[in-house]
């Protein structure tokens, strides 16, 4: 066993080329940050992680169904646009404003190691998410946010090894999860101009 972010893929190791994001690659590593909510430990959270999951299912299906044809994100979408329902690329966009969400709040954190979570991730959703929910879901968000636990018990988390090894050094931890943010946030930034310029959804 090793410390949560070696045990899963990082954004950093996703394959970003001149014809995309590789949509498994991404896939894999967006699974990273439904766990990534587990460490949060607390039920408050399982709305997030099952719409992380259930967008993650939906571009998986499309993927499935086409391979060849939806390699990279920008692909899978392009060639969705001729089917009447796109599933896929209406997952595609509301994964990625979750994901957006994650990365802003872990950005926020460590950006000011003096914030706890709850200002960090209440400062994230205001940002990204919240213009696009409802009075309830808006309600169950607030929950979530007021439910996060202190930072350090958090760090602490994500610093150790589950099988009882030493945990990571703060140092290494900060490194590595400035890495994941930063790649993070390149594709998702990169796909909102995608859509925006193909017009592939209005909103997003």
């Amino acid at each position: 066993m090793a410390p949560y972010l070696e045990t899963v893929k990082s954004f950093a190791d996703v394959p970003v080329t001149d014809a995309g994001v590789d949509t498994l690659a991404f896939l894999e590593a967006s699974q990273g940050v439904v766990g990534l909510f587990e460490l949060l430990g607390s039920a408050a959270f399982t709305p997030v992680q099952v719409d992380l999951k259930g967008n993650i299912a939906k571009v998986r299906a499309r993927y499935d169904a086409d391979p060849t044809q939806s390699a990279t994100l920008e692909s899978l979408v392009e060639n969705e646009k001729g089917q009447k329902k796109r599933t896929a690329t209406e997952g595609l966009m509301w994964l990625l404003r979750g994901l957006s969400f994650t990365c802003k709040a872990l950005q926020n954190a460590q950006a000011n190691e003096s914030a706890e979570l709850s200002a960090a991730f209440t400062q994230a959703y205001e940002a990204t998410l919240k213009q696009y929910h409802n009075f309830l879901v808006k309600g169950v968000f607030s929950v979530a946010m007021r439910a996060c636990p202190y930072r350090q018990d958090f760090f602490t988390k994500l610093a150790a090894d589950p099988a009882g090894g030493e945990p990571v050094p703060q140092v290494k931890l900060d490194e590595e999860l400035d890495k994941w943010l930063a790649a993070l946030d390149a594709i998702v930034t990169r796909m909102q101009t995608f859509y925006a310029t193909g017009k592939h959804d209005k909103g997003f």
